[in-house]
């Protein structure tokens, strides 16, 4: 039967490995975009294009959601491995050391492109930008340093009797084919009640997607029900981003909903596409991505210098492509394949071979082969 291809916690997670890469090049893929959309970014070519505002608002939706959902899975992963002690060593070495390098050597290029009309050569300016310690698009880096440590205690509180029997709930839920969709309305009613509360709040939707990552990997039945349901929850997602474009393109409706109510709206059109899509994606990847090719797992190492560097790459390489004489798409792509194929080499020629620049951002470093003895080798 089709549901044997489903991976079980038993087994490796290949699809996360999957996921993690194209949803970190989906993230590249945005800031390349970024220039042209309209919307206000670090360097903005004089002509935007709707269309592709249009499209990219849908996929923010849930781009970044299923990279802490993942990141959830792998905090449980790596607690059940080692020891609380070691699992914050590990973190303030794979977070907070490549988050104080970036802030310190990548992001102040984008500072200084950003600002380059007002300020003098970038030397001159380095250090005061350096100081600023600004970390732009290494947030997401910040908001995992954070989660990480809240992963500790909630990983013993899964462990109580409240936490088994919260995880024997959703199990229930999960035995039904749109059960674990329903969950949707807790992420509805905690993203409207905090966005009320803070203005547009999105620290709450990361933190719950985490959450639940936590929550259906210390599950088999949950994990497995995910990759048995996705053609149900395909259609979820189907009717979901048809709500979601009715909204996005409604007429103004000022004169009949208060402002509250309209942001309210929004707000549960993109939790229905971010739930819906979480699940779908996840179920698909169990079923389809079952293997892990070499690439894949060079690709899996070098996606976290990759993130840290592409963004203040793009915007370097951008500011000069935004003033070409040239049709947006032939921007678009000269800035992708530019900004792709530096970024690539940074990595693989720069940072890959050197364990002090691996240290620096995240990698683990490289262990010298020990010299294998022969049958007929003698020591004299």
């Amino acid at each position: 039967m089709a549901t044997n291809k489903c991976n079980t916690i038993d087994s490796r997670l290949t699809e996360l490995d999957w996921l993690r890469v194209t949803l970190i090049f989906a993230v590249f893929l945005h800031h390349v975009f970024m220039p042209f959309n309209g919307d206000g970014w670090h360097i903005m070519n004089n002509e935007s294009s709707k269309i592709l505002d249009d499209i990219m608002v849908y996929f923010e939706q849930f781009r970044l959601p299923i990279l802490f959902f993942i990141s959830g899975v792998g905090s449980v992963i790596l607690l059940s491995k080692i020891t609380v002690k070691k699992f914050v060593l590990d973190k303030f070495l794979r977070l907070f050391i490549p988050l104080l390098a970036g802030s310190l050597l990548v992001i102040p290029p984008q500072i200084y492109i950003e600002n380059i009309a007002e300020l003098q050569s970038y030397w001159q300016e380095y250090p005061q930008l350096a100081l600023k310690f600004e970390t732009n698009h290494l947030w997401f880096i910040e908001y995992l340093l954070v989660f990480f440590l809240l992963a500790i205690p909630l990983n013993k509180f899964f462990s109580s009797s409240l936490g088994v029997a919260i995880l024997n709930s959703v199990q229930k839920l999960s035995k039904y084919k749109i059960g674990l969709y329903l969950l949707v309305i807790l992420l509805i009613v905690i993203k409207v009640c905090f966005s009320l509360m803070f203005s547009s709040d999105n620290n709450s939707v990361y933190l719950f997607f985490f959450i639940a990552g936590m929550v259906f990997i210390q599950n088999k039945g949950i994990w497995q029900a995910v990759c048995e349901q996705r053609f149900y929850n395909l259609m979820l997602l189907f009717f979901s981003t048809i709500f979601f474009y009715s909204a996005y393109y409604s007429p103004d409706l000022s004169e009949y909903l208060s402002l509250d109510i309209r942001w309210s709206i929004w707000w549960i059109v993109c939790c229905l596409v971010a739930w819906s899509a979480l699940l779908t994606i996840l179920g698909y990847a169990q079923f389809y991505l079952t293997k892990t090719p070499k690439w894949l797992r060079l690709s899996n190492e070098l996606i976290y210098p990759f993130y840290i560097f592409h963004q203040t790459v793009i915007v370097v390489i951008g500011y000069y492509v935004i003033t070409w004489q040239a049709p947006i798409l032939m921007k678009i792509i000269s800035l992708f394949v530019l900004s792709f194929s530096i970024t690539s080499v940074i990595c693989w020629f720069i940072i890959k071979p050197s364990n002090t620049l691996r240290f620096l951002f995240g990698l683990k470093p490289i262990k010298p082969i020990k010299p294998v003895k022969s049958m007929y080798y003698h020591d004299t």
